[in-house]
C-alpha cells in the first residue's frame, strides 16, 4: 500500500481501534500491553515491548490522552521549560527531547522562562493544571513554586543546569565542575596561564561550578584565583554581557591573552568588541566558551568550547523519565560526557609561544 494510503488509513481508523485489540494483535494480555503503552516497562520483557509498540503502530492506535489522564491523574504530555529558546544551545537540547520524546509516545508542550522566576512558576502552575506527566527544566532558577513542585510527587528533572540548591534533584547535562577543571588543564598544557574570566550571574549553579572547577585546578598550579580577573555585567542577555565585560579587559595595561567566557554566547559578544576595536580575536586572544554551541562550527571558527552534544541530551532525559517512572531513578547526578572542540590556531599558537 502506497506510504500516502497508509497514512490516510492509520488516521480513519484510530478512533476505532481500542486497548484490547492492541493486546490481541501483540498476544498479550490487556493489562500488559496498558502497561507498556504508559511506559511502565520494568516487569515485561524486550521481546513483549516490542511486540506491543509494533502492534500500536500498525493498527494506528492513540490512547484516550483526556480520559486517561483524568483517571491516572496524568497525561502524555511532559513540559519543557527553557531558560533562554534565544540560546541556539537550550533550543537544540529541546528539539533534541522533542525527538526522544516522540519516539516513546509522549508529546511535548515547550516552554521559555526568560530566566524569571515568576514566568517559571506561571508555567509549573500550568503543567500541574494540565496533569503533565513530568516537567523538564532547562536551566531552573530559583523560585517559590519550584521547591513545592519537588515535593508533591511530580516527576522534576533538572537538565543541563543542576537544581539551584543542588540537592535532593534528578539531573542530566554535563559535570560543569569537571569541565572547569578540564579547561584548566588544557590551558596549563599549552602553557596558557594569563588567564581572564567573563561570567554572567554566578547565581546560577552551571556557571559557578565552572568558575569553581577552573579556579581550583589552576590553583594546584600556584594561580591564585585573585591573580586571575574577572569580568561581569549584568543582564540576562549573555551577548550584551559578554560585549561590555570584554571592556574591562581591553582597558588594562596588562591584559590577560587568554579569556574563559562561562559561556559560548559570552564568548560571542566578547568576540565582537575585540573586532570592533581593532582587535585580531584570534592572534591577539584565545577564546575559550562553554557549551559548545551548535553555531560554532559555522560562524565561530575563533572560539574553542567545551560541551555535550547536544542530541545525547534527548535519549539520556527520556531514559532517566522511564527510570522514576519505573521506581528505580538514578541515586547520582546523570553525567553526560564531555567534549572538547578547539581550533586549530590554538595549538599553533601554543607552539609559537
Amino acid at each position: 500500500m502506497p506510504p500516502n494510503q497508509r497514512r490516510k488509513q492509520k488516521h480513519t481508523t484510530t478512533n476505532r481501534v481500542s486497548l484490547a485489540m492492541v493486546a490481541a494483535h501483540a498476544n498479550v494480555s490487556t493489562a500488559t500491553a496498558s502497561r507498556i503503552i504508559n511506559g511502565i516497562t520494568n516487569k515485561a520483557s524486550e521481546q513483549t515491548i516490542i511486540q506491543v509498540k509494533k502492534a500500536v503502530e500498525e493498527l494506528g492506535y492513540r490512547p484516550a490522552s483526556i480520559g486517561r489522564a483524568l483517571r491516572c491523574q496524568e497525561s502524555r504530555m511532559v513540559g519543557v521549560l527553557a531558560a533562554s529558546l534565544a540560546n541556539p544551545t537550550m533550543s537544540a537540547i529541546a528539539s533534541s527531547i522533542e525527538w526522544a520524546l516522540r519516539d516513546e509516545g509522549y508529546i511535548m508542550s515547550l516552554c521559555d522562562t526568560h530566566e524569571e522566576a515568576d514566568i517559571q512558576d506561571e508555567y509549573l502552575r500550568e503543567m500541574q493544571s494540565q496533569l503533565a506527566r513530568a516537567v523538564v527544566i532547562i536551566g531552573a532558577v530559583q523560585s517559590e513554586l519550584l521547591n513545592d513542585y519537588r515535593h508533591n510527587g511530580t516527576t522534576l528533572l533538572f537538565v543541563n543546569r543542576p537544581a539551584p540548591d543542588q540537592k535532593n534533584s534528578h539531573y542530566v547535562g554535563i559535570n560543569n565542575y569537571q569541565a572547569g577543571v578540564d579547561v584548566a588543564n588544557t590551558l596549563l598544557q599549552n602553557g596558557k596561564r594569563h588567564i581572564g574570566i567573563i561570567h554572567a550571574s554566578l547565581e546560577f549553579t552551571a556557571a559557578a561550578e565552572r568558575r569553581r572547577g577552573l579556579l581550583d585546578r589552576l590553583s594546584e598550579e600556584g594561580i591564585h584565583p585573585n591573580d586571575v580577573p574577572h569580568a561581569h555585567s549584568e543582564g540576562l542577555n549573555h551577548l550584551e554581557v559578554g560585549y561590555k565585560s570584554m571592556e574591562t579587559f581591553l582597558e588594562m595595561p596588562n591584559r590577560p591573552d587568554v579569556i574563559v567566557c562561562l559561556s559560548d554566547m559570552l564568548a560571542y559578544g566578547a568576540y565582537r568588541l575585540t573586532q570592533e576595536m581593532g582587535l585580531d580575536p584570534v592572534e591577539d586572544f584565545t577564546f575559550f566558551g562553554f557549551d559548545d554551541n551548535p553555531l560554532n562550527p559555522w560562524v565561530a571558527g575563533w572560539l574553542n568550547s567545551v560541551g555535550v552534544p547536544a542530541s545525547a541530551y534527548g535519549p539520556a532525559t527520556v531514559a532517566t523519565l522511564k527510570a522514576i517512572w519505573n521506581q528505580s531513578p538514578p541515586t547520582e547526578p546523570v553525567y553526560l560526557p564531555h567534549q572538547f572542540r578547539l581550533n586549530k590556531a590554538f595549538f599553533l599558537l601554543s607552539l609559537k609561544k
